[in-house]
């Protein structure tokens, strides 16, 4: 307890004691015997009260006691006045006592509301005070946050076949081995299984993996519509690599596929250079190699003149003054029996490319496992 509050703690008792000492005694007892002196009683009273919230302040546990000491309903002084004053009162100064014990009353009624609620605005005040921001302190800055490398790599390219007239598709990351293998025309024992050997699941619900390309959604876009199609798949792949500066278990990659009427190889060339400039740049040339998928016939790899030296040879091309970017090729007709399109009468591409080695290509990274280790002296490179 402070000094401040030791200090009124002396007057508050006389005042305590003065009021109880005229309280608990009748009228008769005080000597009040006319309305005069019974009037001057109850004045004496309102002063002491007066004086007693005029030394107790605002603070809530000195309204909470002022509340008890004065409206208690066993030993208020109220409650005391009601039964030593008013009770035994005689009859010829009964109705002064009672009109001006309403009086005294609503006085105390009165000043109790206010002073709790001057405590209420303190107290809010107080809070208020404390919420307060002080704006001449520094702010905190919060740094804004990029899109991943991966991600821009992602928009850029889907963006290119957007302007083409492909659209989006996603599927799930988890797939039946007919879907990744099987309806792409690598049956099982297939050799080409063995370069993309992945993570199986075993449930109730029969064989499952994590995905080794996105080309799952081509046979389920094409089960699902007619032709024409033209969709790109970005997204997550998995096999069983060991990491190394290029290589990991997990990496993102984006497949595209058109079928329609009358789709040739020519078609399926012009695309591949139109976005090889897109995305490299104007001068940059393409030229295909022959090469085997189950899903393609006839397939190629595609490459493009080195992003670095221009095609004259560097140590990132190996000096051939080529970089291979991704494989693709014309549909597979036995991928067609899977959707039960008539290969008669369709033809079409596909391709799949690896987002991350194309962007390590365009942004001049040699190292994979730099994009996915967070680290963010190397993100803030690429804002």
């Amino acid at each position: 307890m402070g000094a401040g509050r030791r200090g009124l703690e002396p007057a508050l008792s006389a005042v305590f004691f003065m009021t109880t000492d005229i309280t608990t005694q009748t009228l008769a007892q005080l000597g009040a015997n006319t309305p005069e002196a019974v009037a001057q009683q109850f004045a004496e009273v309102r002063r002491h009260f007066d004086e007693e919230v005029a030394r107790r302040g605002a603070d809530p546990s000195a309204q909470t006691a002022l509340l008890a000491r004065w409206m208690g309903r066993k030993s208020g002084a109220l409650t005391q006045i009601g039964d030593n004053w008013l009770k035994p009162a005689p009859q010829d100064l009964k109705p002064i006592v009672g009109q001006e014990f309403q009086k005294l009353k609503a006085h105390i009624a009165a000043v109790v509301e206010e002073k709790r609620k001057e405590g209420e605005a303190a107290a809010e005040n107080r809070a208020a005070a404390r919420d307060t921001f002080d704006l001449s302190l520094p702010g905190v800055q919060r740094e804004i946050g990029t899109r991943h490398l991966i991600r821009q790599t992602f928009d850029e390219l889907i963006g290119i076949f957007l302007s083409i007239g492909f659209r989006v598709v996603e599927g799930p990351e988890i797939e039946t081995p007919y879907y990744n293998f099987e309806a792409l025309n690598i049956p099982e024992h297939h050799p080409a299984r063995d370069n993309m050997d992945t993570f199986y699941i075993a449930g109730a619900r029969g064989e499952r993996l994590l995905r080794t390309h996105t080309s799952p959604m081509q046979i389920r876009t094409m089960e699902k519509e007619p032709p024409p199609v033209r969709i790109v798949v970005p997204g997550k792949v998995y096999r069983r690599d060991n990491p190394d500066a290029t290589h990991g278990y997990m990496f993102h990659q984006i497949e595209g596929l058109a079928v329609d009427r009358d789709i040739t190889f020519c078609d399926f060339r012009g695309t591949v250079e139109y976005f090889v400039r897109e995305f490299l740049g104007p001068k940059a040339k393409t030229r295909l190699r022959p090469s085997y998928f189950p899903f393609t016939e006839p397939s190629a790899e595609v490459d493009a003149t080195c992003h670095v030296c221009g095609g004259t040879g560097c140590r990132v091309c190996k000096f051939s003054g080529w970089i291979e970017l991704f494989g693709a090729g014309m549909v597979n007709p036995a991928v067609y029996g899977f959707v039960k399109y008539d290969p008669e009468k369709l033809s079409g591409f596909a391709f799949g490319m690896g987002v991350d080695r194309l962007a390590m290509m365009k942004y001049g990274l040699t190292e994979l496992p730099v994009l996915f280790q967070n680290d963010v002296r190397f993100l803030r490179q690429f804002p």
